[in-house]
């Protein structure tokens, strides 16, 4: 097992380490004692030595032996390194026990998540309890898959004393979702901010990351500063809570927040879900239907309908490239009837059952066989009007239908389902006009998975009722 991944072990550059430790002297200019939770070689602590000197206290905490054996030959004598796994340690006691002490909480916790560790067979993993007593960390380490550093540092932060102050490197999406934590409890904290750094210059790893602060002090004021780099002087946007939803730009959102009212009229759907790809998904060409497995069948045309991906409204596109298979027309259809209507897709699906009868999603245990999600009466709507879920771009894109025929979206895809020309074009001119765009852009941040969900689109104002 690769003890990198393990441990989402990416050491610290000594020259960011010491740019970290510069930028946070400004911030917290006289702590009493410098603390690494998961101290690796000890870089930090080295470089905290190095701006605060000799008369303040250096504790470093590392599960790994060889790291702590190495950092106790390398490190200045004033640094402490104790062997310790940070999941069984008593962090409120060890930050609170001295507490008129002002204690600086730095580090660089692993960029990896549970179900990474558990894949890999590791032990080094939190116990799934609620550690902050806050409902939203019980869904998160109740859940199959969550972010070990946030974990980490919503504990940390839980244990801070108010004279304290946590800066810490992270994934930036990690550091929004810790802050939407608190937030959501009202529990703001003072100085909220990420400074952005370039992971791949850094680390080598193709993500957003940051270095993110804040200080112990509780406050009403549920914002975060945003920073281009590791400096004062790179403030670039405020974000923040506000109605229930992370705002990625407060200014932009109070400007058009008269327009964030949830439509009644109005219900954005994702697309369908199948798992299935190379078997539900199929290309025209002049032999037949070819599938994703390089197999040209032929099938009966009721059940297949135009299909766009996300790839396509992303770039602009309401050309299909392809069909899908759509078996039933709501999700508890049995598709057996198939067997009768439509007996050639019917075979079809049972020589591909293997694929279809092993697809993981537990949605489909006690649904009946070969079932797919997200369809429903809207799906079969003539017209819609789209928008992906991956994409920074926000543009929306009129569907049509085709021969006759509904197009169908992939399940990363959200849609509005029209009646009428007319309805779809007029939502169509509402959505991407420049008021709409500006405050969906205030919603949404870039770097996120999924930058566009259902939840935001739905506080679009739609300023029509649905045509009769």
């Amino acid at each position: 097992m690769s003890k990198q991944k393990e441990f989402g072990d990416f050491q610290t550059p000594s020259a960011l380490a010491t740019r970290v430790t510069s930028l946070v002297a400004q911030l917290f200019p006289d702590p009493d004692r410098i603390i690494e939770p998961t101290a690796g070689l000890g870089t930090f602590l080295k470089a905290a030595h190095h701006q605060w000197g000799e008369q303040k206290i250096y504790q470093g905490f590392e599960l790994n032996p060889h790291y702590v054996s190495q950092a106790r030959v390398h490190l200045p004598s004033p640094i402490e390194i104790h062997e310790s796994d940070f999941f069984s340690r008593d962090w409120t006691l060890e930050l609170q026990q001295n507490r008129p002490l002002c204690s600086l909480v730095l580090g660089n916790p692993p960029w990896v998540t549970n179900s990474n560790l558990g894949a890999l067979g590791s032990a080094n993993l939190p116990q799934k309890t609620n550690a902050m007593g806050l409902p939203g960390l019980e869904a998160i380490t109740g859940k199959s898959n969550f972010d070990i550093a946030e974990w980490m540092i919503l504990r940390l932060i839980e244990a801070l004393p108010s004279n304290g102050a946590l800066a810490m490197l992270c994934k930036t999406m990690t550091a929004r979702k810790v802050l939407k934590q608190l937030w959501e409890q009202g529990q703001g904290r003072e100085e909220s901010a990420l400074f952005l750094i370039d992971a791949r210059v850094e680390f080598d790893v193709s993500v957003d990351a940051c270095l993110f602060y804040l200080t112990g002090r509780p406050t009403g004021d549920l914002t975060a500063t945003t920073y281009s780099n590791l400096s004062l002087q790179s403030q670039q946007t405020v974000f923040g809570y506000r109605a229930g939803q992370l705002v990625s730009n407060l200014s932009t959102y109070e400007t058009y927040q008269h327009l964030a009212n949830s439509s009644k009229d109005y219900t954005w759907r994702s697309g369908i879900k199948h798992d299935a790809a190379k078997v539900m998904e199929l290309t025209l060409t002049p032999d037949g239907y070819l599938n994703g497995l390089g197999e040209t069948v032929s099938l009966e045309e009721d059940y297949l309908y135009p299909l766009l991906k996300s790839s396509d409204l992303g770039n602009g596109r309401s050309q299909a490239r392809k069909v899908i298979i759509v078996p039933q027309s709501q999700p508890n259809e049995d598709p057996s009837f198939l067997a009768e209507r439509a007996p050639k897709t019917w075979n079809y699906l049972l020589k591909h059952k293997a694929k279809l009868d092993s697809r993981g999603s537990s949605i489909y245990q006690k649904r009946p066989r070969f079932s797919i999600f997200g369809i429903g009466k809207y799906s079969f709507a003539p017209w819609k009007v789209a928008i992906s879920g991956l994409y920074k771009n926000h543009t929306f894109v009129l569907i049509p239908p085709v021969n006759g025929r509904p197009v169908m979206l992939d399940d990363t895809c959200y849609a509005i389902a029209c009646q009428t020309k007319d309805e779809a074009e007029s939502l169509l001119e509402h959505l991407n006009s420049s008021p709409v765009q500006s405050l969906l852009s205030a919603l949404t941040f870039p770097d996120s998975k999924r930058p566009i969900t259902s939840s935001i689109l739905q506080k679009l104002t739609l300023l029509q009722k649905p045509l009769e």
